[in-house]
């Protein structure tokens, strides 16, 4: 590493991406830059938007690896056997959870209702009104916060465990993540402000204590890079196999597209030769992996509207100095 190319580095984050509150690097599992900026410090904790569906892409495959899942290719609407669909909603029963890891599932809406799904009494069941509908099944449909609750449901209801107890069970806790609390709503307020703000590590529940699954995760860069070397690793942490190998490389494979982007289980595919994958969230979060340069990249990041691509950053500043 060049200490001038590190300041320019710092440079172009201070004039280009200056909503980055933290960027953790690590290769070959040691860290190489730590650094946060805005004031923020090593213990803030950030939402960090829709990393968190690659969190529950991560809860799945340990449910499938344990036999809490039997396969994938199962009907989601086969895990809520009390949900009776509208009259006439066909497409919703052949819906599968590989169709919601991939992000081709259709919904019945065009602009989703988030009045209406934040003061209902279960998102998830907000959710199951709204899938299915005219779409077809196998395109790609990206749908940030209404939808993926379904995937937490249906944790929920295998284990008999909250998203949030299984991965502090599973994940959190083995690798020494410390998210131990739901996160409530009082107000839409309240709402607006936490989800634009840092907080205390913790996941968002709706009124049911189902947590959210495409949003609402708390946690620091420092457990963001944890996640992507645990991913780097292919699922083994410190001698144990939290994650099975199988499902780590099915996961980061390419299952959907939506033109040039590429899609694998809740994870965005950025480089097929070099198997890079990513799990990027509003405002520029993002935990990011390159095999080929055994390389993890974990930003913290304010939220603001129509941030600067962090990938170019990574590509274009951060590889060049730390991926060699």
């Amino acid at each position: 590493m060049n200490q001038e190319n590190i300041k320019e580095l710092e440079k172009t984050i201070n004039s280009d991406y200056r909503n980055i509150a933290g960027i953790t690097i690590q290769k070959n599992g040691m860290k190489l830059y730590e650094n946060y900026f805005n004031g923020y410090t090593a213990d803030t904790a950030f939402h960090v938007f829709s990393v968190s569906k690659s969190i529950i892409s991560a809860l799945i495959g340990i449910a499938v690896d344990k036999g809490y899942i039997i396969s994938i290719d199962q009907k989601v609407l086969d895990f809520f056997p009390n949900y009776t669909p509208k009259r006439g909603e066909k497409t919703a029963q052949r819906v599968t959870i590989r169709d919601m890891l991939t992000m081709t599932t259709p919904f019945k809406y065009k602009s989703a209702p988030y009045t209406k799904y934040f003061t209902s009494d279960s998102w998830v069941k907000s959710a199951l009104d709204l899938l299915g509908g005219k779409g077809e099944i196998g395109q790609f449909r990206y749908t940030p916060l209404i939808g993926p609750d379904i995937l937490s449901g249906i944790l929920t209801n295998v284990t008999g465990k909250s998203a949030l107890r299984f991965a502090y069970e599973n994940l959190f806790s083995p690798m020494g993540i410390n998210v131990t609390q739901n996160v409530v709503f009082h107000s839409k307020e309240e709402q607006l402000s936490i989800m634009k703000d840092h907080h205390e590590s913790g996941w968002v529940a709706d009124p049911q204590g189902i947590n959210t699954a495409g949003w609402g995760l708390f946690i620091t860069p420092v457990d963001m890079a944890k996640i992507g070397q645990l991913y780097l690793n292919r699922g083994a942490w410190n001698g144990r196999q939290l994650i099975s190998a199988e499902w780590i490389d099915e996961s980061t494979t390419v299952h959907s597209r939506w033109d040039k982007l590429h899609y694998g289980y809740l994870w965005w595919i950025i480089d097929e030769n070099e198997h890079s994958f990513a799990a990027i969230g509003d405002g520029g979060n993002v935990m990011y992996v390159n095999p080929a340069k055994n390389l993890v990249v974990a930003i913290a990041s304010l939220f603001i509207p129509n941030t600067k691509d962090r990938i170019e950053l990574i590509k274009n500043h951060i590889e060049p100095i730390f991926g060699d």
